[in-house]
């Protein structure tokens, strides 16, 4: 699926969510003040100020972000709740570790209550996989070695700029097929293009399709497993009906020793906003366009 549709379908999705919400709360308060509907999107607007506040100045804003929880908490006390939760785990020293490389360690259950996640990476334009996909793949092969109950889940949509049919979830299935892999282990989440949509998507598969999935582990280059493993967090929480009831745990990981790469706080910050359902912000964060020179001073 290409970006466009991509965005359109997540867009549409929630903004239709959105209203439905908006409207089932008008019905039961009856007389209730038209102001009083903004507060979902007041909410909205301080994730995104907050989100890239952080992004933006680090450890220099927790002042701010603290101030910035407790309004979130007034106006949603459960929402205050899982941004805490969110912001806790953003902030720590210890997202992200310790990285396992090669392969997933020792004590993670060997049953189909596990299931490792390999994040995609962008294909070359004839559809064919890049070396640190491979890597990425081989890691995961090994662990899937380890542990030969576990499920895997191939992540990432059509990123081929000249073979639409191609996608990263699509090739890496095959790969691992091709190394032995029984297919009704493999799980194809084949329709996202960021990280943020990875664990969006993967949620909705794993939740609604195989309910003997409790615990994740992600596989991925080094640099990108705590943003990995703090979207995949942030979803489980974000989703569950109550904070701490969380449908889904990621409990490990196993990295990739990537030649190179890196990613921005300020770039988590646009992956938590994409999440939260505001995807042309996101976008405008991915592609350094979005301005933060407005952002309030900090105090």
């Amino acid at each position: 699926m290409n970006r466009p549709a991509i965005i359109k379908r997540i867009s549409f999705t929630r903004f239709v969510s959105f209203i439905l919400i908006l409207c089932i709360c008008s019905a039961a308060a009856g007389c209730q003040k038209t102001g009083d509907t903004d507060e979902p999107q007041s909410i909205e607007k301080i994730v995104e100020e907050m989100a890239v506040d952080y992004g933006t100045y680090g450890a220099e804003a927790e002042d701010r972000i603290d101030t910035l929880l407790k309004d979130i908490s007034s106006v949603d006390e459960t929402a205050g709740v899982r941004w805490k939760t969110i912001m806790d785990l953003w902030r720590s020293p210890q997202l992200g570790q310790p990285l396992n490389y090669d392969v997933l360690p020792d004590g993670l259950p060997d049953t189909d209550e596990l299931c490792i996640v390999v994040l995609g990476f962008q294909l070359n334009p004839d559809g064919t996989m890049k070396d640190e996909l491979i890597g990425r793949l081989n890691v995961a092969l090994e662990s899937l070695k380890k542990y030969p109950n576990a499920y895997v889940v191939c992540t990432g949509g059509g990123t081929a700029a000249e073979n639409e049919a191609a996608s990263e979830a699509g090739e890496m299935a095959e790969w691992l097929e091709e190394q032995g892999v029984e297919k009704d282990r493999i799980i194809i989440e084949n329709n996202s293009i960021t990280t943020a949509q990875n664990a969006i998507f993967t949620y909705d598969i794993l939740t609604s399709l195989y309910p003997s999935v409790k615990k994740l582990a992600i596989v991925s280059s080094d640099y990108h497993i705590p943003t990995g493993e703090l979207l995949f967090k942030s979803e489980a929480v974000l989703r569950a009906n109550a904070p701490g009831n969380e449908k889904l745990e990621i409990v490990s990981n196993a990295a990739l020793k990537a030649p190179s790469g890196s990613l921005s706080a300020m770039f988590q910050a646009g992956a938590l906003i994409e999440l939260f359902g505001d995807v042309e912000t996101a976008f405008k964060i991915y592609y350094d366009n979005y301005d933060i020179h407005s952002l309030p001073p900090l105090h």
